[in-house]
């Protein structure tokens, strides 16, 4: 790729098309294979995505949807999936050479896209205080830096130690057991900013915060409702899974504000009909929803419900508490207050009350349209409350389906990446290995933020991921980093986080999981949980790009051997060369996980208890299933504002920008747009095509990003729509859900200046 190729997202090159109304089909293929190809040679290129997703192959470093038990197609990832690869077993090499050429200086004026096409890290870095330049540091060296500013601090509440969802199981719980070894629960993680309101809402109405069903049950459903959420982009395998729900009958009802190519229509790569034919419809209803208008949508689907009375009284009576008090709530829910937030007609609330009232087997879909709303927790503790009138909760073809975004987040939760791990775990833990973890709840990713901010944090450790650009209020997170003695980053590839350093700042290369990882001649396997609780073992085969590169259980064993001494009770020297070795202690410390090196050997691996699931128990404190009770809220749009949501291209996963082509939304060449309903363009005395610096407005002042072009788009009046992280700066820190702490990124009241 030239240089000037690598900065054309720093130029003016933005080119308008027709949105899509179908998703996949002969140019999702071909665009997998270019990007690929772009990557890698055609023989590694082969090997990779041979192996993608199968059995003795590697797990997707994309989406956490599942695969289907006992069948793998001949290419088992999607279109998003195959430039998650093609990104991480590229044969670009970011090394030595690299920082020599360009500084501290030049690196921090370039963007995310032209940072991560760079290649894969190669060697352990070093940014020393006052340097301009990154310089190479041994493994040794650089682990004695980080133990010894750790052992410097007055206290070890004074370190964050973050992690992304690409960390593996047996990562994620050695990580967790060298920081609660080293002394504090300072565990904040990407949960924090997707799906924290998810299992905030789920463990108090159900017991357990994680989705009840099964991928089977997703296609023996015949209701599907999918609120917030783009399949077709963010989990495009899942539309294989509803395209089969459909031939058997299903329903499916969209719930958003954007029309979504993949809701639209899908046409399967993988047949014949859908390469030659046409796209299957997967929508049969969008309901186009005023963003923040989803609680005030649930609450009249519930009154319109009770009202017909299509009440499974069975199960209410024998699994539930708090009926009485929901249902007297729910009379009271004003219809026309309802119609006003959610912009909706009375035919639509009245066809879906109905469709809910004649299912048998109804499962709720969502994701961050929901989690990242100020009043999420309650929204999903709604969406819950009508499948528990409905009795559909532990039923085959029927539950709650959160589907979680990083291929393994749910896994890290499970291994005990969270700030508040519950007893039962930590005294399992502390039995296991001879340690006392501490009791103090730790920070999460805002309060972390916060604790760096006013310099009561010095020390940020960050297991993958991109923390600068995920979290909100950039110029606050940015200080916060910069204000600390030391930041490590633990990556496969540059970004953001790189450039934006504490006084000293290390990079530490690790593999990814297409690399083979050899220890002694013997190749390792980790462990990953997708979204529906299923196990199983991923194995890369590809030679890494560089000998430098170790893997994530390694580094964690080795910083843990320097910060705690030989002496320390746990046998990191072991773990770090014999991965089943840790699979053994996770198998005595994680309920559930029980054998699990036998289990996860099976044919799919294997699949974690879910109480409710599995016999409608519910462990609450009221031992059964909740009904929640909430105001009804929603999110006005002020005369001459608009309310802004953020949201991923179909060129990018998570902060990671594989490209310039959001195809399915018609929108090539440039990130910094904004998409606005022409009627409010006209209203607003703007045109499709103005440049316009976009303003946030709190309390505590105004946010502005600038130099943002407006889009004319179907969106709902009032709303507008806009990629992140280019729009992070306009969400503030404090600016959080209720209960869950989780930035709200879908709700932002904005004004257009010119």
């Amino acid at each position: 790729m030239t240089r000037r190729a690598r900065e054309q997202y720093d130029e003016d090159t933005l080119s308008l098309s027709k949105p899509r109304t179908k998703a996949a089909g002969v140019e999702a293929v071909a665009v997998s294979l270019n990007r690929a190809l772009e990557q890698m040679s055609p023989l590694r290129a082969a090997r990779a995505l041979s192996r993608v997703n199968h059995r003795h192959g590697f797990d997707c470093p994309g989406c956490a949807w599942p695969e289907e038990n006992g069948r793998r197609r001949p290419a088992e990832f999607c279109e998003n999936g195959a430039k998650a690869v093609a990104e991480e077993a590229t044969q670009r090499v970011v090394d030595r050479s690299f920082f020599a050429r360009h500084s501290l200086d030049d690196l921090r004026g370039r963007s995310g896209y032209w940072l991560g096409q760079q290649g894969r890290l190669a060697e352990p870095m070093v940014l020393r205080p006052g340097a301009t330049h990154y310089e190479p540091i041994s493994w040794e060296d650089a682990y004695g830096l980080v133990a010894s500013s750790l052992r410097g601090l007055g206290s070890p509440d004074e370190a964050v130690f973050y992690t992304s969802g690409r960390t593996s199981n047996e990562a994620a719980f050695l990580y967790q057991l060298l920081v609660r070894s080293f002394g504090t629960n300072n565990l904040p993680d990407c949960s924090n900013m997707c799906h924290e309101s998810s299992g905030t809402a789920l463990t108090e109405q159900i017991g357990i915060g994680k989705g009840s069903v099964s991928i089977d049950d997703v296609a023996d459903a015949d209701l599907i409702l999918i609120a917030g959420q783009n399949p077709g982009t963010n989990h495009p395998r899942m539309l294989a899974t509803l395209e089969k729900a459909k031939a058997r009958g299903a329903r499916i009802i969209a719930i958003n504000p954007l029309p979504e190519a993949g809701l639209l229509g899908f046409k399967d790569p993988q047949k014949v009909g859908g390469v030659l034919g046409h796209a299957t419809p997967i929508a049969d209803e969008f309901l186009q929803i005023r963003i923040g208008g989803d609680l005030a949508l649930f609450q009249g689907l519930g009154r319109l419900l009770v009202e017909r009375d299509a009440v499974d009284h069975d199960f209410v009576a024998a699994h539930t508490a708090g009926w009485s008090s929901y249902e007297e709530s729910v009379r009271k829910v004003d219809l026309d207050t309802v119609l006003e937030a959610t912009g909706l007609t009375m035919q639509q609330l009245e066809e879906t009350a109905d469709a809910l009232a004649r299912s048998e087997r109804t499962v709720a879909c969502w994701a961050m349209g929901l989690t990242q709303q100020r009043h999420a927790v309650a929204t999903i503790a709604e969406f819950t409350n009508l499948l528990l009138m409905r009795g559909m909760i532990g039923k085959p073809g029927a539950g709650v389906c959160p589907v979680r975004g990083h291929s393994n987040v749910q896994g890290d939760r499970t291994m005990g990446i969270f700030e508040r791990m519950p007893e039962a775990f930590l005294a399992a833990l502390d039995a296991e290995f001879s340690i006392t973890s501490p009791r103090v709840h730790g920070f999460d990713t805002v309060a972390a933020i916060r604790a760096m901010r006013d310099g009561q944090a010095r020390v940020f450790v960050g297991m993958g991921g991109n923390f600068a650009s995920a979290t909100p209020d950039t110029e606050v997170t940015e200080a916060a980093l910069s204000s600390c003695e030391l930041t490590v980053q633990v990556s496969t590839k540059l970004n953001r986080s790189h450039v934006v350093t504490g006084r000293t700042a290390l990079i530490l290369p690790t593999l990814g999981r297409s690399d083979s990882d050899l220890h002694d001649g013997t190749r390792q396997s980790v462990s990953v949980e997708d979204s529906m609780s299923m196990v199983h073992l991923s194995t890369g085969r590809l030679e890494p790009v560089s000998s430098q590169l170790r893997s994530e259980p390694t580094i964690v064993c080795e910083l843990a051997e320097a910060l705690l001494g030989p002496e320390h009770p746990v046998p990191w020297a072991r773990f770090a060369h014999d991965y089943d070795a840790i699979r053994d202690s996770i198998a005595r410390v994680v309920p559930g996980c029980e054998d699990y090196n036998r289990r996860v050997r099976t044919k799919n691996g294997f699949q974690l208890p879910h109480p409710p699931r599995d016999s409608r128990t519910f462990v609450t404190l009221t031992g059964k299933a909740n009904f929640a009770v909430n105001d009804l809220e929603w999110v006005p749009v002020p005369e001459g504002r608009l309310v802004l949501q953020t949201m991923r291209s179909h060129d990018q996963y998570n902060t990671t920008i594989y490209g310039l082509d959001d195809r399915y939304r018609g929108v090539k060449g440039d990130r910094r747009v904004v998409l606005v309903n022409p009627a409010d363009l006209a209203e607003l005395g703007f045109a499709a095509g103005d440049t316009v610096d976009v303003i946030s407005e709190w309390e505590d002042g105004e946010r502005r990003v600038s130099g943002f072009t407006l889009v004319g788009y179907d969106t709902p009046r009032g709303n507008a729509a806009a990629y992140y992280p280019e729009t992070n700066p306009l969400v503030p820190l404090d600016h959080t859900a209720r209960g869950s702490n989780t930035p709200v990124s879908k709700a932002i009241v904005i004004r257009l200046e010119r």
